[in-house]
């Protein structure tokens, strides 16, 4: 049988994150077998194979219940440190082929040896959603107009496209309660693979708090997002709500479903051009292996 190891992605002192299986080697695994570890489970599960070509020190595939994604933050985040901890990687800079293209990841460790993890995503790019779209969005989540807060609802993408909506309060977008079926619908009309409603708690400290409702991953909510909140960071520096530097960016997420967890972005500038960015977060060793 198959070993599944449990990790929790994007932890605040320990607890919250989003947890997630990791098989280290999936060698001579089916899409079929590794979708069966994500059904079990119910989460988003990664999945180490060998690398295609000398380009990469490794393959990752990612699954959710209900299909193979092309990209998760916190499953290459989570097999990376797995990797780490168990002494399985090259060496610090590793090359990660994935469905949506290359990324690398760069590991760092303390004083006590732990390590941590963050890893590129390219540049992203936004896209406002046009007043019907942004009514049709509001309608989902069943909420009126005077919700919104500062900002333009858009779509944005690093790797998969996530559709941005500013809330007036992180008590207003905590108070959301859409149906999966209402989210699933309005995403397809707008091509967006989830809604990510979000919140300001402090601009001066640049931190803000988010919620990810999927379109159609096989549960509701997610407790941490990474590639939304790399999205988001590029959301939020399009809208003006944080300075163009490479100054950390903090997102909180999965308060609503009792696990807060906390996801950081640092968006790289070349020439004053934003060129990428490094997304990272902490990462806990949640349980015993499963089979």
């Amino acid at each position: 049988m198959t070993t599944a190891e449990l990790v929790s992605v994007f932890t605040v002192n320990g607890q919250g994150g989003n947890p997630c299986p990791i098989v280290v080697d999936a060698s001579g695994m089916s899409a079929s077998d590794m979708q069966a570890v994500a059904r079990r489970h119910g989460h988003e599960s990664g999945f180490v194979l060998p690398a295609q070509s000398d380009d990469f020190d490794a393959t990752f595939r990612i699954f959710v219940p209900n299909h193979e994604m092309e990209m998760c933050g916190h499953a290459t985040i989570g097999a990376l440190w797995l990797l780490a901890r168990q002494g399985k990687l090259p060496g610090d800079t590793i090359r990660i082929s994935t469905r949506s293209g290359p990324v690398t990841g760069f590991i760092s460790r303390d004083r006590n040896g732990e390590p941590s993890v963050q890893i590129t995503q390219p540049a992203g790019k936004t896209v406002p959603l046009t007043a019907s779209q942004r009514d049709d969005v509001l309608r989902s989540l069943a909420v009126r107009p005077d919700a919104i807060g500062a900002g333009t609802a858009c779509n944005a993408v690093t790797s998969r496209i996530k559709t941005l909506i500013p809330m007036r309060s992180p008590e207003a977008l905590n108070a959301l309660d859409p149906s999966a079926e209402n989210v699933e619908a309005v995403c397809a009309r707008i091509g967006s693979t989830g809604l990510y409603p979000f919140a300001v708690v402090d601009r001066d400290a640049r931190l803000f708090e988010a919620r990810q409702f999927p379109r159609s991953s096989g549960y509701r909510e997610d407790a941490a997002t990474g590639i939304a909140a790399a999205a988001l960071a590029f959301g939020l520096l399009d809208n003006g709500l944080v300075a163009p530097d490479d100054e950390e960016i903090r997102i909180l997420q999965g308060r609503a479903m009792g696990r807060l967890s906390e996801i950081r972005v640092r968006i790289g500038f070349a020439g004053g051009r934003p060129v990428g960015c490094l997304l990272g977060g902490s990462v806990e060793l949640m349980a015993a292996p499963s089979h």
